[in-house]
């Protein structure tokens, strides 16, 4: 049988697939992301006016909803790459994963692949509940073109991004509870901190090249055009990407040169 893989990978990728999709936590977290797509956009879509091309986000108050499940996804993904990977160190098993994948630069390009898709695989099933609901709610209330399709592009550039910077500090700081509360603590406390600090001096330009900044740029297309944290969208996929193919080196040279 051919594929798009190596066959040298293949084994590691499919013993990947099979640690991710055998726990019930990993459904069941797809289940209520797709719960928070379905109640947040309904909601929002509802109770909101027709579209307003001077608002902000720029499709509309009715897809506000979407925007907060596509953030939390993002979240959600950056958790699930952070736990997929650290979670083997957490339990002493990753010295009998590389014992069945002795080279180790396959090993990490399986757990990052594993990982990147099956967020996207999530982000998707998010996103298509929530296209549906402002389809159903939100007729008239929403700017239905390529400019809602481009925010649902960057979120899932913005899911597949996250689930990898995870993975890549899970290899660097070798656990995953503490990775998980690295990337809530800088997602919830650190950058917004910086984001206001730096605004409020006139060096709002500093935080634009920070990673949950360049997120939001991302997703968020055409809309917040007078924030002086938010780069151009284009330059903040550039920015995101940087970060991404930065922690996941960092966190595979690092693999690749340690001890287990």
């Amino acid at each position: 049988m051919t594929t798009l893989l190596p066959q040298d990978l293949l084994p590691a990728v499919n013993s990947e697939v099979r640690k991710a999709t055998s726990l019930r936590s990993n459904s069941r977290l797809v289940v209520a992301l797709a719960a928070v797509s379905l109640i947040a956009t309904s909601v929002t879509a509802l109770i909101s006016g027709p579209v307003d091309p001077k608002a902000d986000p720029a499709t509309g108050a009715a897809s506000v909803g979407l925007y907060l499940a596509i953030a939390v996804t993002v979240v959600a993904a950056a958790v699930f790459g952070a736990i997929a990977v650290g979670s083997e160190f957490r339990y002493e098993s990753i010295p009998l994963t590389a014992l069945f994948t002795a080279d180790r630069d396959r090993l990490v390009a399986a757990k990052y692949l594993v990982t990147g898709v099956l967020a996207v695989a999530g982000g998707v099933v998010v996103e298509l509940v929530g296209l549906v609901c402002l389809l159903v709610f939100g007729r008239g209330k929403v700017d239905i073109g390529l400019r809602l399709f481009a925010v649902l592009g960057g979120g899932l550039l913005a899911v597949l991004c996250w689930s990898l910077i995870g993975a890549g500090l899970a290899l660097l700081v070798r656990q995953s509870s503490g990775t998980v509360t690295m990337l809530i603590g800088w997602l919830v406390v650190v950058e917004p901190l910086i984001w206001v600090v730096t605004d409020a001096i006139g060096i709002g330009g500093i935080a634009a090249l920070l990673p949950e900044s360049a997120t939001v740029a991302t997703v968020a297309v055409d809309s917040f055009p007078d924030s002086g944290i938010l780069a151009p969208t284009p330059a903040a996929i550039v920015v995101l990407l940087l970060w991404t193919a930065g922690i996941g080196a960092a966190g595979w040279f690092t693999f690749r040169t340690r001890e287990l």
